[in-house]
């Protein structure tokens, strides 16, 4: 693995399932089982130059559950880079401070800009419509981990794809991720203008995976294993598309969908947050509480594979199971109330 996580071509397959097992052998340190302390004295910079919650909140978990602390910086109103500082200067100055980075930025291509002046480890979580290298690592996880538990096999699986397909960096790096381990079927299915790029169609196509590209969700999908669904991303939209749109029912994953048109062991992902205004369109809350509904656990999941991530770039993976030690504090036996799976 290099010492940056910028995008998912950086990792090789071997380095995908390395830290795949990583993950898991780190599940009873994210499930507070256990405590491991082998990044003590550590320090994280996690930089959010765009709005975040989920994300920013859930790296600054998994590098303090391997022990390290973590400084958060959110927000361009107060930053010297308001002031004009480059990136390449924030770069080097935060690199003095910090052993680890993780930012996201509004502009595809500034995190690898900003890794460019740096030894130290940085991770992409996020640039503008580009990638999100770790989320497509932790819808990965979820999905073998769910395939493992119906004794599925990932060879060959159907894998629908829907939402804004353009701006969704989740759906671009999940399904460079997929790529590797074609043969594998893809459906995407997005509103007119949202549709996913011709140039990453055309590589993974190249690379094993089947594709194909409807124009909406009427018809057949009970053969699809996983439906993966994304908000509409109107941050990103230009005035000339904000006019006047307006996502029809026609795109909406929801109960009806999945009970008339897909199967009982199809699981339903999404990176969240999900928009649960009843104009937006978005993944229903309706499927609360049906066992279908992954997007839990998958969030659980992210914690586990971003520990992995930050152990394997500060190489320590091989520390964790003489470090670990059972947790002193009351745990819950499930973390929300409508835990339920298949």
């Amino acid at each position: 693995m290099s010492s940056h996580l910028l995008s998912i071509d950086s990792l090789s397959r071997d380095e995908i399932d390395h830290l795949m097992r990583v993950a898991a052998r780190l599940e009873p340190v994210a499930q507070r089982r256990k405590i491991t302390r082998v990044l003590e004295g550590a320090v994280l910079g996690n930089l959010f130059f765009e709005a975040s919650t989920r994300t920013r909140v859930s790296f600054h978990t998994a590098f303090s559950r391997l022990g390290g602390s973590v400084c958060d910086t959110t927000g361009f109103t107060f930053s010297s880079m308001a002031k004009g500082e480059s990136l390449y200067d924030t770069s080097r100055v935060m690199s003095g401070y910090c052993d680890a980075i993780v930012m996201r930025h509004p502009e595809q291509g500034s995190v690898a800009e900003f890794a460019a002046a740096t030894h130290v480890p940085v991770i992409n979580a996020g640039d503008g419509p580009g990638e999100h290298p770790s989320q497509a690592l932790l819808d990965f996880y979820t999905i073998d981990k769910e395939f493992t538990q119906q004794g599925k096999a990932l060879k060959d699986a159907h894998v629908l794809m829907t939402g804004d397909l353009k701006y969704g960096r989740t759906v671009h790096s999940l399904i460079r991720l997929l790529a590797r381990y074609a043969p594998m079927r893809i459906t995407l299915v997005a509103p007119p203008g949202l549709e996913m790029p011709h140039h990453l169609i055309e590589r993974v196509s190249r690379q094993g995976l089947t594709v194909e590209v409807r124009e909406s969700l009427a018809g057949d999908f009970s053969d699809v294993d996983v439906v993966y669904t994304t908000r509409i991303q109107k941050e990103r939209f230009t005035a000339e598309m904000s006019e006047g749109f307006n996502l029809s029912r026609d795109f909406t994953v929801d109960r009806a969908f999945l009970d008339s048109r897909c199967n009982a062991s199809t699981i339903v992902m999404h990176p969240l947050p999900r928009d649960s205004r009843p104009e937006a369109n978005d993944l229903d809350v309706d499927l609360n509480g049906d066992p279908r509904l992954a997007i839990f656990r998958q969030t659980d999941n992210g914690i586990p594979v971003r520990m992995a991530i930050f152990a394997t770039l500060l190489k320590v993976e091989e520390h964790i199971e003489r470090d670990l030690r059972d947790v002193p504090w009351f745990v819950p036996p499930t973390v929300g109330v409508d835990d339920t799976r298949l």
